[in-house]
């Protein structure tokens, strides 16, 4: 069930310079909260900023009552969330989208690249309480870039790719050893750049891997209004926000 809630600010953790967690405390958190998930934040107290922003679930803690979401700097919304100081409030309208599927018992690889990380922790969680080998691999341009490692390695192992190779295998994420055997994996769920998603999903395709992507189009809305976020499917014209951002790469027309 959607709740529009006002929440207070918790906690912001800086992980470097451009990047934070942004712990909420709320006065209830809905027990439907998936991985893939996502909330829509108001930036208030400015007349620059007049929609919502759009982050997934990074973290749910429900006896300290908290949502967290990861979150990089890339405008002048996110720059001022993270001007934010505690107990500072801030309304929030989740859960919104849909989620990753949870299989059971098997070998899943969750692939990251830059802020597409964000719901992948929580993702890792819900799989390894299904009872899955859970192996992640993560990608960005340098080392710092790579964030959250030590969350990652509670759900499975990490795997790290940077284009400059300053941390684990150079080269992108797709030039990992890691897809030398990738048969050995039953399915693959993703968040990053849309090449990134898109090699992956090709490569998933060809070796008959079940595999989801959670898309990153501009969710102005939330609700499916705007249709600002409509991406193309098999079947037809379909909302981001309302039918996504989850999508098997099979129902997309890449």
């Amino acid at each position: 069930m959607k709740k529009i809630q006002d929440c207070k600010v918790k906690e912001i953790k800086l992980l470097n310079e451009d990047t934070y967690i942004l712990d909420l405390e709320l006065p209830v958190v809905p027990e439907n909260i998936e991985a893939g998930n996502f909330a829509e934040l108001r930036v208030d107290n400015t007349a620059d900023v007049f929609l919502r922003r759009p982050f997934s679930v990074y973290s749910v803690d429900y006896d300290k009552k908290t949502v967290g979401f990861f979150v990089k700097i890339i405008g002048k919304g996110t720059q001022l969330l993270s001007q934010l100081e505690l107990n500072d409030n801030l309304n929030m309208i989740y859960p919104l989208g849909n989620s990753f599927s949870t299989p059971e018992n098997k070998k899943v690889l969750i692939i990251g690249g830059g802020s597409g990380i964000a719901p992948l922790v929580l993702l890792g969680k819900k799989q390894k309480e299904a009872g899955n080998d859970v192996t992640f691999l993560l990608g960005g341009r340098a080392a710092k870039d790579i964030h959250l490692i030590e969350e990652f390695e509670q759900y499975g192992e990490v795997k790290i790719t940077t284009e400059d190779g300053s941390l684990g295998e150079k080269g992108r994420v797709t030039d990992h050893s890691v897809f030398q055997n990738i048969t050995d994996f039953t399915h693959i769920f993703t968040c990053g750049p849309d090449p990134m998603m898109h090699a992956i999903g090709k490569i998933a395709q060809k070796n008959g891997i079940e595999c989801e992507v959670s898309l990153e189009n501009t969710m102005a809305c939330g609700f499916g209004a705007c249709l600002c976020c409509i991406t193309e499917t098999t079947t037809g014209n379909r909302c981001v926000c309302t039918e996504g951002p989850v999508f098997n790469v099979n129902e997309l027309t890449w």
